[in-house]
C-alpha cells in the first residue's frame, strides 16, 4: 500500500508538471447565482469585454433574457448599441463533460457577434492536455459574423453559405457544442429583439378526423406528450419521480374527445375563442405542477408553454378542472388540469414545448439554482391539413458528428465485427495453428494490433479511457444523458462492444486484440524480436508479478474514491493513462514528464510484453472485475493441473501453478489454447500420440483432449497383421 501511495504522489506531481500553463482557470469556475439568475448580470459579468462600446448596461430583461447595452454618439445621445445574453439563459446544450459551456456573447444592433467569453467549463480535455488558449483562439472567430449566419466546423461552402470555423484537434465533440451555443443563443436573442425576422406561419387547419383513441394510441403517436423528471435533477431525495407529467393539445377533434369524452369536449369548444388552444396536464410526483404559492389573480409559476422566443404563463382565469381522463389505458394521476393559452402569437401546428420550473438545491451547498425542464409537443401530422409544415431543426451536437463521419464509422464497425468473428471461430483458427505446428493464429492478430493503433488510435482518436468508466458511474449515480455518450460515435461503439466481449469473453478481446496502447506494446514487443532483441526479452518472476499486478485495481480504485470529492482531481491523476498523450493531445504537445512516462513504457514494452496493461492500466482493472463473470472461458484437460507447459509460455502470467487461467488477467492471445490442441508439444497429447504410433494408427483429433480412429487407418492395421 505504500508503494501504491508513493507511485499515486508521483503521478499527481507529474501530471501537474506536465500541465503547466495549460491548467484552465475558468474550469469549473464557481459562478455567482447574482450572475447566472439575477437580474444584474452585468453587475457580475464582464459585460464589457464582450461589448467594448458600451458605456452603461441595463438589467435583465425578456424571456429567454438578455441586457441591453447603451453607448453614445458624437451627438452625445445615450442610444442602445447592443445586447449581451447569457449562454444558459438562452440554450442547454451540453458538452463532451455533458455540462453546458457557460458563455458570454455580445451582438450589436445589426445582429454582428461583438465578442465572446467562456466564463465556466468543465471539459476535462481542457484540463489536462490541450490548454486553453486554444479555446480562447476558437470563441475568437466569432467576433465579427452575423448572429444568423450559418456557422459550422469546418470548410465553409459558398453554394449553402456556410461560414466554416477552424476546430480544435483532439476536442471535436467540445467545439461542436460551442458552436451551436453561440449560434443559437445569438439568433434566438436577435429574433426576440427583432434584428432576425421570423417566418409568417399560416394558422393551424386541422383535419376533419374524429376517432375514440386508446392511450396507449395518443402515447404511440405522439398526440399526448411524456415528461419526466428525477428526483437528483432538481437535488431531491426519496423514491419514485419528481416529476411524471403526461399532456396534449385538446383542440384536435380526437384527442380532445378521447380525452375529455364528447360531452364535455363539445362544451370546452364552445367557450373558446377562435386564437385560444387547450390543453390538458396530469401528473405524479413529489412536487405539484400547480404550485403551493398560487394566489387568486396571480399566475401558475411552475409552468409555461413556449414557442421559438415567446412564453405563455397562466392565470386563474386560463385553469379549468379535469376531473378525469376518459381514453381507455389512461394512468392514475394525483392533479390534473386544463390550461388556455390565449394568444394569436400561438401557432399550434408548430412545435411546442411545455417548460416545467423548480428550484434545483446543490447537495453540498445548499445554494438554490433556478432550473427549467423541456418537453416538445408537435401535433401528428395526420391531423393537420397538408400535414406539418417544413421547418428547419437545429440538429443536436451528436447528430452532427454522426452524419459527418459515415464512411469512418462503418470502417469502425468492420474492424469489431471481424474481430468479434475472428474470436468466436478461436477453435478452428487455433487448430490449424496446431496441425501446421505454427502460430498462424498471429498473422491476423498483427494485423489488428497494426489497424488498432494506426486507424482507431492516431485516425479516430477512439482510445477507450477510464475517464469514461467515472462519468458513466456518476451519470448512473446523478442525471444519465444519452447525449453525452453520443457525442463521440466511435467510443459509443466502442464501449457497447466491450460491455458485450467482457460478459461474454472477458476483457482480454478488447485488451489484448483492439485496445490501440494495448496493442503498440505489443507491436514494439514484435519489433523488439525482429530486431535482435529476443534473448533479452523476459517476463518478471512470478511471485513478484502476483504482487505488482494488483497495482492497477488500487490505482482503478484511488481514481473511483477521488472522482467522488473531486472530479477535477480525479481527471488530473487519470493521467496516469498514457492514451491522451498518445493518440488524443499528441507528445508534442505535452512537456517533459509526459515525454518520459510514454517513453519509459514503451521502452520497457521491447524487453517485456505489455507491462502497463499487467501492472498499471485502471481501465484494466476496471474491466477485469465484471469480466469475472464472463459467459464463456478458455478450454482445460484434467491433466493441465499438473503439466506447467502452458504457464512457462503464458506472456500474461495469467496461469497458475495448478493450471487454472486468472480470466481476470488473461489477455486472450490463444498460445495457450494452440499448445492444447498440439498434439507435437501439448505433453499429455505428445505421450498419447506417441503411445498410438506405436500401435500403428493414424490419428485425428476431434474434441478438447481425445483423439478418434480413422477406419482406413483400422484396415491397414488389420491388413498388415494379417499378411504377418
Amino acid at each position: 500500500m505504500r508503494a501504491l501511495t508513493r507511485f499515486l504522489s508521483l503521478l499527481a506531481l507529474m501530471s501537474l508538471l506536465g500541465a503547466g500553463p495549460a491548467h484552465a482557470t475558468v474550469y469549473d469556475a464557481e459562478l455567482s447565482q447574482e450572475l447566472l439568475h439575477g437580474p444584474d448580470l452585468c453587475g457580475q459579468a464582464p459585460c464589457r469585454d464582450v461589448m467594448p462600446q458600451a458605456q452603461r448596461f441595463s438589467l435583465r430583461k425578456g424571456r429567454p433574457s438578455y441586457v441591453e447595452a447603451f453607448g453614445s454618439g458624437p451627438d452625445k445621445v445615450e442610444h442602445v448599441v447592443g445586447y449581451v445574453f447569457l449562454s444558459t439563459d438562452v440554450v442547454d446544450i451540453p458538452a463532451y463533460s455533458g455540462k453546458p459551456i457557460v458563455t458570454l456573447i455580445g451582438m450589436d444592433t445589426g445582429g454582428v457577434i461583438t465578442g465572446v467569453r467562456v466564463l465556466k467549463h468543465s471539459e476535462p480535455i481542457l484540463l489536462a492536455g490541450i490548454p486553453e488558449s486554444t479555446l480562447l483562439k476558437f470563441i475568437s472567430q466569432y467576433t465579427g459574423k452575423r448572429g444568423d449566419a450559418k456557422l459550422q466546423i469546418g470548410h465553409g461552402d459558398s453554394a449553402s453559405g456556410a461560414v466554416g470555423l477552424d476546430a480544435i484537434s483532439g476536442a471535436t465533440v467540445t467545439v461542436i457544442a460551442e458552436n451551436q451555443v453561440i449560434s443559437r443563443s445569438a439568433y434566438e436573442i436577435g429574433r426576440q429583439v427583432g434584428i432576425f425576422k421570423r417566418e409568417v406561419r399560416p394558422p393551424a387547419r386541422y383535419t376533419a378526423l374524429n376517432e375514440r383513441l386508446s392511450w396507449a394510441q395518443m402515447l404511440a403517436e405522439g398526440s399526448v406528450a411524456h415528461m419526466q423528471v428525477a428526483p437528483a435533477a432538481v437535488g431531491a431525495t426519496g423514491d419514485g419521480p419528481y416529476m411524471d407529467m403526461y399532456f396534449g393539445h385538446l383542440n384536435v377533434p380526437s384527442v380532445g374527445i378521447s380525452v375529455l369524452g364528447e360531452p364535455v369536449y363539445q362544451r370546452l369548444m364552445s367557450e373558446l375563442k377562435p386564437d385560444e388552444q387547450a390543453i390538458f396536464i396530469i401528473a405524479n410526483g413529489q412536487a405539484s405542477f400547480k404550485g403551493s404559492g398560487f394566489v387568486r389573480g396571480g399566475i401558475y409559476d411552475r409552468i409555461q408553454v413556449r414557442q421559438d422566443p415567446k412564453t405563455f404563463t397562466f392565470r386563474d382565469t386560463d385553469y379549468q378542472n379535469l376531473y378525469g381522463v376518459q381514453a381507455e389505458g389512461a394512468p392514475a394521476f394525483t392533479e390534473s388540469a386544463v390550461f388556455i393559452v390565449r394568444s394569436k402569437d400561438f401557432n399550434p401546428a408548430w412545435p411546442w414545448q411545455l417548460a416545467l420550473l423548480a428550484n434545483k438545491v446543490d447537495p453540498q451547498t445548499g445554494a438554490k439554482a433556478f432550473v427549467h425542464f423541456d418537453q416538445e409537443y408537435w401535433l401528428p401530422s395526420r391531423y393537420l391539413i397538408g400535414g406539418r409544415p417544413q421547418i428547419a431543426r437545429v440538429e443536436a451536437a451528436w447528430q452532427t458528428i454522426w452524419k459527418g463521419k459515415k464512411l469512418e464509422i462503418g470502417l469502425f464497425l468492420l474492424v469489431l465485427a471481424f474481430t468479434a468473428a475472428m474470436y468466436s471461430q478461436r477453435d478452428t483458427l487455433v487448430r490449424i495453428s496446431s496441425r501446421k505446428h505454427k502460430p498462424w493464429i498471429k498473422r491476423p492478430r498483427h494485423v489488428l494490433w497494426l489497424v488498432s493503433v494506426v486507424f482507431l488510435g492516431f485516425y479516430l482518436k477512439a482510445q477507450p479511457s477510464i475517464t469514461q468508466v467515472l462519468t458513466w458511474f456518476h451519470s448512473l449515480l446523478h442525471q444519465w444523458k444519452w447525449e453525452l455518450f453520443l457525442s463521440d460515435p466511435f467510443i459509443f461503439l466502442f464501449w457497447w462492444f466491450i460491455i458485450i466481449s467482457v460478459l461474454v469473453w472477458g476483457r482480454g478481446v478488447f485488451c489484448g486484440w483492439l485496445c490501440p496502447f494495448g496493442s503498440l506494446q505489443q507491436l514494439a514487443l514484435s519489433i523488439g524480436k525482429a530486431v535482435g532483441l529476443e534473448r533479452f526479452q523476459k517476463l518478471l518472476p512470478k511471485p513478484l508479478h502476483d504482487k505488482l499486478r494488483y497495482i492497477k485495481y488500487g490505482v482503478f480504485a484511488v481514481l473511483l474514491g477521488v472522482s467522488f470529492f473531486s472530479m477535477e482531481a480525479a481527471e488530473h491523476l487519470a493521467e496516469v493513462e498514457p492514451f491522451k498523450t498518445t493518440f488524443i493531445v499528441g507528445v508534442w504537445n505535452r512537456s517533459w514528464p509526459f515525454w518520459i512516462f510514454i517513453g519509459a513504457i514503451l521502452g520497457w514494452s521491447f524487453f517485456s510484453e505489455r507491462p502497463y496493461c499487467k501492472y498499471i492500466c485502471p481501465l484494466g482493472a476496471g474491466l477485469a472485475l465484471p469480466g469475472k463473470f464472463r459467459l464463456f472461458g478458455l478450454k482445460r484437460k484434467a491433466e493441465c493441473t499438473t503439466c506447467h507447459a502452458c504457464a512457462a509460455g503464458c506472456g500474461s502470467h495469467a496461469i497458475d501453478s495448478e493450471g487454472k487461467i486468472d480470466q481476470m488477467e488473461c489477455m486472450l492471445c490463444l498460445d495457450c489454447m494452440i499448445l492444447y490442441y498440439d498434439d507435437h508439444a501439448c505433453p499429455p497429447l505428445v505421450k498419447e500420440r506417441k503411445s498410438r504410433e506405436k500401435q500403428g494408427l493414424a490419428l485425428t483429433p476431434i474434441n478438447a483432449g481425445g483423439y478418434f480412429i480413422s477406419l482406413d487407418s483400422v484396415k491397414d492395421a488389420l491388413a498388415a497383421r494379417k499378411e504377418s
